[in-house]
């Protein structure tokens, strides 16, 4: 179950970055009106029955879960954005990637609570699987505009891993201090 957007996009992330890519584009703009990412993956893809099949929350490939029924990461993209009086896309194509966007209403009643946003760009950039990841975020609420860029590659060039406990600490640290501007 996901609580909150921030639940959403780790979820979407993680699909993006076990698709067999070697770049995963994460963007993020949040505005007093609206919540908007978009995941970009340059991983396996989907072909039009595939793309059909993953909006289906009753049924899975059975290979990432093999005991699991069904797949409910992209539904519930999909019946949040709507209830929220947002939307979503996805495009996709075989052998060269995938592109998950949505947005919601933040004036909504039904939108969710963004969620703890550095905590989610510490989870994600600890996912293995893509050779880069790349975060861009943008925030345009309580009057003080953040726009920032965070690379894997950098960070590992900085930090030398993202396993230790120091480096995570020090991950954590950093990105906080992004998102406070």
């Amino acid at each position: 179950m996901h609580f909150t957007l921030s639940d959403l996009v780790t979820d979407i992330t993680q699909n993006a970055c076990e698709s067999g890519a070697d770049l995963v584009e994460l963007d993020i703009t949040e505005s007093e009106k609206e919540f908007r990412f978009v995941v970009k993956d340059n991983g396996k893809g989907m072909n039009k029955d595939e793309l059909k099949r993953a909006v289906d929350p009753f049924v899975t490939d059975g290979k990432k879960h093999p005991h699991r029924k069904v797949g409910l990461g992209i539904p519930f993209l999909i019946q949040t954005a709507v209830q929220s009086g947002g939307g979503w896309d996805i495009k996709s194509e075989k052998n060269v990637g995938t592109e998950v966007s949505a947005w919601f209403d933040a004036g909504n009643v039904d939108m969710p609570p963004v969620g703890d946003v550095s905590g989610m760009f510490r989870t994600i950039f600890m996912f293995t699987g893509p050779e880069e990841l790349i975060i861009r975020r943008k925030r345009e609420t309580g009057g003080i505009p953040i726009e920032y860029e965070v690379r894997k590659s950098e960070l590992i060039d900085t930090l030398e891993n993202l396993e230790s406990t120091e480096s995570l600490i020090l991950l954590d640290r950093y990105l906080r201090s992004m998102e406070e501007g």
